[in-house]
């Protein structure tokens, strides 16, 4: 049926038309953004995992690396099991710690979290030979303004400090950036998470650790609240509502 395009008819055609072409269009972009996001997401846990790793990467070569040594992994809390997920990069840890239905509260909150995921994951990495050389696994916990987020990696002996990291915090400008100052998060390479009876022995010293301590990591002057943040993070995360469990289980596993 003919129409005139400066009717009434035409006028109606001619905006539903242009609403449908441009709802096509933010829609198509939209997903093209969200895909990009994804893109960096990935890259930055890549990058993220390899400096806690230790394995120095470029921006030219992080995902070769991530991809020929490093394995994720979804662990079940509560069992110490791995659970099978595909898309593990994808994986949103923080929408499962406050979904009601992933994730549980602490009995001992004494990372301050309110909630945690039952589900996490964590990294298997190796060297170029296949050996296992650390295992990465992510810590965050409340410091004294906001939630800090980090990776710890541990030794084969699942007890040495192999590296830490933060990549996400709200702490006092200027006092606190000693949380990512890799001269500070040097001092934890090589400290033990357990001392001889097995219990969380890592500390982060107000003053500074003694010579020869192999728990005690410096506190920063100025920033003790911080300091004693992470330092809790990581006791909750390696404690028995963290990842105590699966790593009892993983070191029978490797006796075997």
């Amino acid at each position: 049926m003919a129409f005139k395009k400066d009717s009434v008819l035409g006028t109606m055609v001619f905006i539903i038309s242009l609403s449908l072409v441009c709802s096509f269009m933010i829609t198509g972009t939209a997903e093209i953004l969200k895909e990009r996001k994804l893109v960096k997401k990935r890259d930055e846990v890549k990058q993220f995992v390899l400096n806690a790793a230790g394995i120095a990467n470029s921006s030219a070569d992080f995902r070769e690396l991530f991809t020929t040594r490093v394995q994720p992994k979804l662990v079940d809390l509560e069992s110490g099991e791995y659970i099978e997920q595909e898309n593990l990069l994808d994986f949103d840890s923080r929408m499962a710690a406050i979904n009601p239905e992933t994730s549980s509260k602490p009995k001992k909150d004494t990372a301050k979290i309110k909630s945690r995921a039952d589900q996490i994951r964590i990294f298997e990495v190796f060297d170029a030979q296949g050996e296992l050389t650390s295992i990465v696994m992510p810590i965050y916990g409340k410091g004294l303004w906001s939630m800090m987020y980090g990776y710890l990696a541990v030794e084969p002996d699942l007890n040495t400090i192999k590296n830490i990291v933060f990549y996400e915090h709200g702490e006092t400008p200027g006092i606190a950036d000693f949380v990512t100052d890799p001269d500070w998060t040097s001092l934890w390479q090589g400290k033990q998470l357990f001392d001889a009876k097995g219990k969380i022995a890592i500390k982060v010293v107000k003053g500074g650790a003694k010579a020869g301590d192999v728990h005690g990591v410096d506190g920063v002057s100025g920033a003790t609240r911080t300091g004693v943040g992470i330092q809790k993070a990581v006791e909750f995360w390696f404690g028995v509502e963290g990842y105590q469990t699966f790593l009892h289980r993983f070191a029978k596993a490797e006796e075997k």
